[in-house]
């Protein structure tokens, strides 16, 4: 039986999304990078602000941003959907991260992330 590992996100800019979503998440961060990695990622021109390939990791599974060269053109077939005990106190603070509302439901709130991908915000329970 598989198991879920990782949950990936094709992207413009994979660190400023990465730290979007681990602004987002409860208990997610970006995960670190070790002196071999950044020593790798330097090795092809590149430092961790630059990196095509980031991940956010949590107490569930990872996100892993990768940048694509083409853009978001239609609705997502995937989307993340988070709860909140106080849904629009938890939308105005992802507001002011960079998210944009989509639209306005009785239990759910649509938003944007920074890179028009579509995610929820739901009343906790």
């Amino acid at each position: 039986m598989a198991v879920l590992r990782e949950i990936v996100v094709d992207c413009e800019h994979a660190p400023s999304l990465a730290r979007f979503w681990a602004a987002v998440l409860d208990d997610y961060d970006v995960l670190p990078y070790d002196d071999a990695e950044v020593a790798r990622l330097a090795a092809l021109g590149l430092t961790p602000e630059t990196d095509p390939t980031v991940a956010v990791g949590g107490p569930g599974p990872t996100l892993f941003f990768q940048q694509v060269p083409e853009r978001k053109t239609v609705k997502n077939r995937v989307h993340l959907e988070v709860e909140a005990p106080d849904r629009a106190a938890e939308v105005e603070r992802l507001l002011a991260l960079g998210a944009s509302v989509y639209a306005v439901r009785e239990r759910w709130t649509t938003l944007l992330d920074p890179e028009g991908n579509e995610f929820c915000v739901a009343d906790a329970g």
